[in-house]
């Protein structure tokens, strides 16, 4: 079974940077769709951006020009770059793969401090 596990979130200033990582357990290319979702306290999963094994990548309108998502094929790792962070962006951050059936992981915490 393939297994997402995410890691590099924590506790930052507003205006700061974090990066998130989501590792796959199997290559990453048998994943037609590579994402980053969020859920805050009290207020539904919502798709942050996403990024298709040909590359093209989609954005929250919140989220365009501060985020930016990649994946490295070889290291069969995608990631969240977080530039400009604001409070709002507090949030559990979901790592999702799609391959025919959705895999998700276990969620990393990124708490913005004002």
């Amino acid at each position: 079974q393939v297994q997402l596990v995410e890691s590099g979130g924590g506790l930052v200033q507003a205006g700061g940077s974090l990066r998130l990582s989501c590792a796959a357990s199997r290559s990453i290319f048998s994943f037609n769709r590579m994402a980053w979702y969020r859920q805050a306290p009290g207020k539904q999963r919502e798709l942050v951006a996403g990024v298709t094994i040909g590359g093209s990548t989609n954005y929250a309108d919140s989220v365009k020009g501060r985020f930016t998502i990649s994946r490295d094929n070889a290291k069969n790792t995608v990631y969240l770059q977080m530039n400009s962070l604001k409070p709002e962006d507090t949030a559990v951050y979901f790592c999702y793969g799609f391959r025919g059936d959705s895999v998700w992981g276990q969620g990393t915490q990124v708490t913005v401090s004002s």
